[in-house]
């Protein structure tokens, strides 16, 4: 066999190899591919039309019925008012503050990727794509991001030298349906949600079978890595918040998007943080059909901030609740609003994901910054 036959006779054997295993390495794509939205005609950004001192979007439900002074509700922050921040995307999700870079990271679920808003100068930038379609994010206590993916039915941590650590994405040998958001304790424990949303088809993940009976919430050990159901009788488990001490656990259930009986309502469950337990579960606030909250974070006092959308227009926005489940006023915002976050140098700075924008309010209150 003479050189050029060999040669010849080499490459097509090496392009049948090739061939052979890029054919058994096919899978299917991670999501939604990214289809930016047009911005030839974007959203205004700075405070909303029509906004003068005070602004009438802040709705205190306690007299008196003021925008300046004790009203009761602390959205109030004397000469403010709703800003748009960012405009552009498909649908906004799982905002997360970082002090020490003073940025938001958020996600844009169905364009697959994870952005950033630096508050010091308002740029906007891709952080992260393809994303598997992330949905909420938040913050450990060593400053490192978690993140729940749709499309990898996972939930993941990014190290501080950038690599990604996979936390949980099995359970009894079986694929979680579609992570949706979580929080960390001070012990370190990872709870989550895991809700059917991000499998129901090809928009906002990887349309597949649920391979979990229930929707269940779980808990990662912080030291063996073990995951264990912590409640299992939701409809559709959504966002979840601890209280400022961590012996309140608040989850949502966003069930009434699966039918008319099922809850619009958030839950509050005992926490027994050491043992790793839910108790005494109860109903702490209902959100008026069709509306419905999967977003919530506390403040430094213990109130109880939630997103609230998908329902009547005039309920689009936040409410905010005492801790006894007392509602004292509501943010109107002219979107649904899926989530929010505390953020800014004083932690006073509500930053709130609404569809296409993210936008941002300046309160009287301080986050409690506790994932």
């Amino acid at each position: 066999m003479d050189r050029r036959t060999f040669l010849a006779t080499t490459a097509a054997a090496a392009t049948a190899v090739t061939m052979e295993a890029a054919s058994a390495a096919t899978v299917t794509p991670f999501g939604q591919t990214g289809a930016p939205t047009p911005s030839t005609a974007p959203l205004p950004l700075g405070p909303l039309p029509g906004s003068r001192y005070p602004d009438s979007r802040l709705e205190s439900l306690k007299k008196p019925r003021v925008s300046f002074g004790p009203s009761g509700f602390p959205a109030f922050a004397g000469t403010m008012a709703v800003e748009r921040v960012a405009t552009g995307f498909r649908w906004a999700e799982g905002p997360v503050y970082f002090p020490a870079g003073r940025y938001v990271l958020f996600s844009d679920i169905p364009n697959n990727r994870i952005m950033r808003f630096l508050e010091d100068d308002g740029h906007v930038s891709v952080f992260r794509h393809p994303s598997m379609n992330s949905n909420g994010n938040t913050i450990d206590r060593e400053g490192r991001l978690l993140t729940c993916e749709h499309s990898g039915r996972r939930v993941t941590r990014t190290e501080l030298d950038s690599s990604i650590t996979i936390i949980a994405d099995k359970y009894n040998n079986k694929k979680l349906n579609s992570p949706n958001d979580v929080v960390v304790a001070a012990d370190g424990s990872i709870w989550f949600c895991d809700p059917a949303y991000g499998i129901g088809g090809f928009y906002e993940g990887i349309k597949a079978e649920a391979e979990q009976e229930k929707r269940n919430v779980y808990r990662v050990d912080p030291k063996s890595g073990d995951i264990k159901v912590v409640v299992d009788d939701f409809v559709e488990p959504n966002g979840l918040c601890f209280s400022p001490d961590e012996k309140k656990l608040y989850i949502c259930d966003t069930g009434f998007t699966d039918g008319p009986d099922n809850p619009s309502h958030i839950r509050v469950f005992d926490v027994d943080l050491g043992a790793g337990k839910l108790s005494n579960s109860k109903v702490f606030a209902d959100i008026p059909k069709p509306s419905i909250t999967d977003g919530l974070r506390c403040d430094t006092d213990g109130r109880l901030w939630c997103s609230v959308g998908w329902g009547d227009p005039n309920e689009d926005g936040v409410r905010c609740y005492t801790p006894d489940g007392d509602l004292l006023g509501k943010i109107h915002i002219p979107e649904t609003v899926a989530n929010l976050c505390f953020g800014g140098q004083q932690r006073n700075r509500l930053y709130i994901c609404g569809s296409s924008s993210l936008y941002a309010v300046y309160t009287s209150a301080q986050g409690a910054m506790k994932p």
